[in-house]
């Protein structure tokens, strides 16, 4: 205990002076300033912070405010949690940030997203392979002791393997079935082996860290146009698949393929707390991924 706030022959001392909005700014400049805090880090919840600090909430929406106007912090809400901004010349997070290839950036999202104590991933995608990619940062993080969510939901909508994919697809009708056409089995086999690995990479965490994993995957009756990573409840990443010719090498033959590049397409973000337009955008999309997954999905076998 501080000596100065110690009791003295059986009575208290006046306890120690509430902190101000702008010693509690002071702290939170340090933070980001020396790298505690990361660059597209999102900060600890207004609740968190007033336990923390010992203040109420009124003062810590004061401090961030500070910050945000100093430009070192952007999405100061009431809904979501704001985000730490880059350095001057990085480049952008957060809504305001322009679109950037989902190998860029979806892992820094995912990352971010895995500091929450109960993680809740929800995906729609033709292969998952870039959320098999990006999962790999947080189990880094993990494994080396810097991160450790008590709880990690993931569900994951896939197209079914029975169904006539719109891509990807042979340049010219083969004639041949579903089940002897080379692009499907090689599409197929992709879906099942990405799904797979990134199931086994998360439910290993079960034994190595005691974090209590859900893994599932349900069949889509349709192809889906785009891909859709929801995060927390409270981001939404959004990307258009964008189809053009390619030549696939498959089977010791060149191919003519229609297919989209996924990992390439521009990933478009939405966060709650970021103007109506993007709450609204995050709460209808969560709607429509629960409604998929409730209602015309089926039973999904990582098998070929």
């Amino acid at each position: 205990m501080d000596p100065e706030y110690a009791p003295v022959n059986g009575r208290k001392r006046p306890q120690r002076p509430q902190r101000t909005h702008r010693e509690v700014a002071d702290e939170l400049r340090a933070r980001i300033r020396s790298g505690e805090l990361r660059p597209g880090q999102r900060m600890p919840t207004q609740a968190k912070l007033a336990d923390e600090f010992g203040v109420e909430r009124g003062a810590v929406r004061q401090a961030l405010r500070i910050l945000q106007s100093e430009q070192l912090l952007t999405n100061v809400a009431k809904g979501a949690p704001a985000t730490v901004v880059g350095p001057p010349g990085s480049a952008p997070t957060g809504p305001g940030a322009p679109p950037r290839p989902t190998t860029a950036a979806l892992a820094p999202r995912i990352t971010t997203a895995f500091e929450a104590e109960h993680v809740e991933i929800d995906a729609v995608c033709l292969t998952a392979i870039s959320l098999t990619l990006a999962i790999g940062e947080p189990l880094r993080q993990i494994h080396a002791g810097r991160m450790k969510p008590a709880k990690v939901d993931v569900r994951v909508l896939l197209p079914g393997r029975n169904i006539d994919l719109a891509f990807p697809v042979t340049v010219e009708d083969r004639g041949v079935d579903r089940a002897d056409d080379p692009v499907h089995e090689r599409w197929l086999s992709m879906r099942n082996a990405q799904g797979q690995v990134l199931r086994h990479s998360l439910l290993a965490l079960r034994a190595t860290h005691g974090i209590d994993v859900r893994v599932s995957f349900r069949a889509l009756p349709f192809t889906p146009p785009v891909k859709l990573y929801l995060l927390n409840g409270v981001e939404a990443l959004f990307a258009y698949y964008t189809l053009s010719r390619s030549e696939a090498r498959i089977d010791q033959e060149n191919v003519q393929t229609y297919d989209a590049q996924g990992t390439r397409s521009a990933l478009f973000t939405f966060e709650q707390g970021a103007g109506m337009r993007d709450s609204a955008f995050v709460t209808q999309s969560q709607l429509w991924f629960n409604a998929l997954w409730e209602t015309i999905s089926s039973e999904l076998l990582l098998t070929s």
